[in-house]
């Protein structure tokens, strides 16, 4: 099968949106915003509300294009905090490990082929590490390629600095289980090490839709944090919860920070942020009911 559809004007999107049952008062306004956030892109925040099996995708509920971009709105501030926690959190993440992992095994411990469960993963993630340090363009990278010949390659305090979020969670992944992980691991708060591997992956994952402007609302995720069965801290009494949609991973995000930056807004900025959008479906978003009685969230 061909694609065959052809792009549409500005004007003829609005005259369809409207044919479709979208509810347009101001169609200057409606195609003011249309030429800064695209059609396609607003695309994501209709098609819950359209009957989207029939080839009109018209919509069943009655939405207005305010609400629309009310939501568009909501959920770029929603991206906007996630992506300023998932900040502290990855660098905390990175401090743990290349400090407890550099103390006990050399700078270069992360080179150490002996201290990972498979030595092909591991030979193909340093691969993509060096492929990384290449591409660096930190000042203290040149230092080093300027200054030292052998090892050819940075410490871990620089390597690991440049690493992305996802290679990071992958290295970590493949240390062997050994009470060097442990105690990382306990001082994020969680009993197991394969618990914090997955929130890493998820942490990884959702930076990754962040960094590129992705949709955080009513998303379904694809890599999801594992819900502890007990935890060092409070976590959540109610454990009946979807891991792949945003609260799983949200309320991962709140025990850490609260480990590691306590004092900190996220929580109250998150409930403040709940309340200012009309469509947004906190079922939807894996949001179970009573979930401001959880202790994390008070």
């Amino acid at each position: 099968m061909n694609f065959n559809k052809p792009p549409i004007s500005i004007p003829d999107q609005i005259s369809l949106l409207k044919k479709r049952g979208l509810l347009i008062t101001d169609e200057t306004k409606a195609a003011h915003y249309l030429s800064n956030i695209s059609y396609y892109r607003l695309r994501a925040y209709t098609y819950p509300f359209q009957d989207n099996s029939v080839p009109d995708h018209p919509f069943v509920k009655q939405v207005s294009f305010d609400d629309i971009i009310d939501l568009y709105v909501f959920d770029r501030r929603l991206r906007l905090l996630v992506f300023d926690g998932l900040e502290k959190i990855e660098i905390a993440l990175r401090t743990k490990i290349i400090y407890h992992y550099s103390v006990l095994y050399g700078s270069h411990w992360h080179e150490n082929i002996s201290i990972y469960r498979s030595q092909s993963r591991v030979i193909r993630d340093l691969g993509k590490l060096y492929e990384e340090i290449d591409r660096s363009n930190e000042t203290f990278i040149k230092h080093y390629k300027n200054t030292y010949t052998q090892p050819p390659n940075p410490p871990s305090w620089m390597s690991l600095e440049v690493a992305s979020m996802g290679l990071l969670s992958k290295l970590f992944e493949n240390l062997k289980l050994s009470p060097d992980k442990k105690e990382i691991t306990k001082s994020f708060g969680l009993s197991h090490p394969f618990i914090l591997e997955s929130w890493m992956h998820a942490f990884a994952q959702l930076r990754n839709i962040c960094a590129h402007h992705g949709r955080l609302w009513n998303r379904r995720f694809t890599t999801t944090p594992k819900i502890p069965d007990n935890s060092i801290h409070p976590y959540l009494n109610n454990k009946k919860i979807y891991p792949n949609k945003i609260y799983a991973i949200l309320s991962s995000m709140t025990y850490i920070l609260h480990i590691i930056s306590p004092g900190n807004t996220f929580n109250t900025r998150l409930k403040e942020l709940m309340k200012s959008c009309k469509l947004t479906d906190e079922k939807e978003m894996g949001f179970p009911e009573n979930w401001l009685d959880e202790p994390i969230w008070k």
